[in-house]
């Protein structure tokens, strides 16, 4: 008997880069600042609130768009901080991550031979649920300068044909820790206004936006609301990314379609956390306090690196900071990355993972969402290199 062949409907993608790193991080006993998860716990009340769904019998099936309590939560959120007032019943849907939000949204919209237009580098579950949908991705690389990693807004009106379908923005942006402004909104607008072209949206790290600034939602502009999937994440917001729970916001007219393909793909998302996590957004603290909190971290970081050989770029929102290194070492990004893992045992990310073609710009991306015995750990070494 011979099993049969498979076809690959992604023959450009292997493991991840993050696997690959935070594996060659276990082997060498080395402090992983790679993949971008905690290594402390969430609020105890969260997890208590959680058992307290469990017990209470919030154990089945939910409704396929979320949790009506939790749906309501979400909406009043966006209300609140971003002054756009979306239907809970009609326009938001609770998702398994938001990765999986942003690939429902793209198969449910991206039709065989449309094109995407991804900001590089960008998130790497962009490209594959592209090309699962028999999509075109059209790379756009952004700007690095001495004010960090700005996107180029006139090669991204360049790049738009009449086939595209779709721009991907993410803001606060991974890897590189930049943040969109309102002058960024509003050229996008620009370029899209008038026409059938869609946003998605990723604003997971919306909560960790540093020094006074503001996060700019895309739900804040009229002109993007209307035409965009807006996502995010709680697993990022309370620090348990384990639980894969996160949501989705957009026009009534959008979410229609955006459904059809959820309740085929995931159907629902886990009863007793959704219960949990609507209850703990009553108080808007953890997620208020959240920027001050990762601003504190940021700058313990930054303050242990100030003296090394490592170049800080700029780091205004998300919990990463992307560093150059050529200082140090001429070694290509991946190569720098195993070489830092194995000889000075601490785990980064090559930003050169982030972009379809190879792209070397000298940069890695390290992750300050840990404990800060875990960063001082890291530090030690870093600073002496």
């Amino acid at each position: 008997m011979t099993t049969p062949v498979l076809r690959t409907r992604l023959p450009l993608v292997g493991t991840t880069i993050f696997t690959e790193m935070s594996q060659l991080a276990a082997e060498q006993q080395a402090v992983n600042l790679g993949q971008g998860f905690p290594d402390f716990a969430c609020d105890p009340r969260l997890i208590e609130l959680v058992d307290e769904a469990m017990r209470a019998g919030h154990n089945q099936y939910p409704f396929m768009t979320g949790v009506p309590a939790l749906r309501a939560a979400i909406a009043a959120k966006i209300a609140e901080l971003y002054g756009r007032n979306y239907d809970a019943n009609a326009e938001i849907t609770v998702t398994s991550g938001a990765s999986q939000a942003i690939q429902t949204a793209i198969l449910c919209s991206v039709h065989p031979g449309d094109e995407v237009i991804v900001i590089e580098p960008a998130y790497d579950c962009y490209a594959p649920a592209i090309a699962l949908g028999g999509g075109v991705v059209v790379p756009v690389a952004m700007q690095i300068g001495s004010d960090g990693y700005t996107v180029p807004w006139d090669k991204v009106a360049a790049a738009v044909t009449p086939r595209t379908r779709m721009i991907i923005v993410n803001s606060p942006h991974n890897p590189t820790g930049s943040i969109l402004r309102a002058a960024d909104l509003a050229a996008l607008a620009a370029i899209v206004e008038g026409t059938d072209i869609l946003i998605l949206s990723d604003e997971v790290y919306e909560h960790m936006v540093f020094d006074g600034q503001r996060h700019e939602s895309v739900s804040r502009h009229p002109v993007l609301a209307e035409r965009a999937f807006v996502i995010s994440s709680f697993g990022k917001t309370y620090h348990v990314t384990g639980w894969k729970v996160g949501y989705i916001a957009a026009p009534a007219s959008m979410m229609v379609e955006f459904r059809k393909v959820h309740q085929y793909n995931v159907f629902t998302v886990n009863t007793p956390m959704q219960h949990g996590i609507a209850a703990y957004m009553a108080d808007p603290a953890p997620y208020l306090g959240l920027s001050a909190f990762y601003q504190k971290k940021r700058d313990l970081f930054r303050a242990g690196l100030a003296g090394s050989r490592f170049e800080l770029l700029p780091a205004d929102g998300t919990y990463f900071q992307c560093v150059r290194y050529g200082a140090i070492s001429d070694l290509p990004e991946a190569e720098f990355a195993k070489w830092l893992t194995v000889e000075a045992k601490v785990a980064a990310i090559p930003v050169s993972a982030f972009y379809g073609m190879p792209t070397e710009s000298g940069v890695v991306r390290f992750c300050f969402a840990k404990k800060d015995e875990t960063l001082l750990k890291a530090l030690e070494t870093l600073s002496k290199l």
